[in-house]
């Protein structure tokens, strides 16, 4: 699975391909906002710009998808690396920088050593879990199921009735 190694936190958290990357930290805690950011998000939009989220490091060019549109409008005066966590999926592996519009102290170091440890690639798909039938409880035949249909238990057993 693709790691997304947040860098203020300290953490690495696994997620799937195509995962939305604020449904990701939000799920596993890590916080995304700021004051403005807690008391009025847009939920998910696009639209309040209160997710910002650095990509840092040499990661994978296409560790996110693509900015979409509400992005390109909405960074077009913010640097390059910056996106919205909540327009950005996870396709790989990735280093991200949460509320990069907040200084933080040491954060050369902290991305330095961020850096130095390798990233897992991940896989590129969905896993595939097969469906299996549940087994019974005794682990023998359902006597009931296997019956015929219209068909007494004593008829199928060989006795009169």
């Amino acid at each position: 699975m693709p790691v997304i190694r947040f860098v203020r936190e300290g953490r690495d958290v696994e997620c799937y391909p195509g995962e939305n990357l604020r449904e990701v930290a939000l799920r596993e805690g890590v916080e995304l906002y700021g004051l403005k950011g807690k008391l009025g998000n847009c939920g998910g939009c696009g639209q309040c710009i209160t997710c910002f989220v650095e990509v840092v490091g040499e990661s994978c060019p296409d560790s996110l998808s693509g900015r979409t549109a509400v992005e390109e409008q909405k960074l077009r005066r913010r640097p390059e690396g910056w996106r919205l966590a909540c327009q950005a999926l996870v396709q790989h592996s990735v280093l991200v920088l949460t509320r990069p519009q907040v200084g933080l102290q040491g954060s050369e170091s902290l991305i330095t050593a961020a850096k130095a440890q390798p990233l897992p690639a991940g896989p590129t798909a969905w896993p595939v879990v097969e469906n299996e039938e549940p087994d019974d409880e005794d682990g023998g035949e359902d006597t009931d199921a296997a019956q015929a249909p219209g068909v007494s238990q004593s008829a199928t057993s060989g006795e009169e009735p």
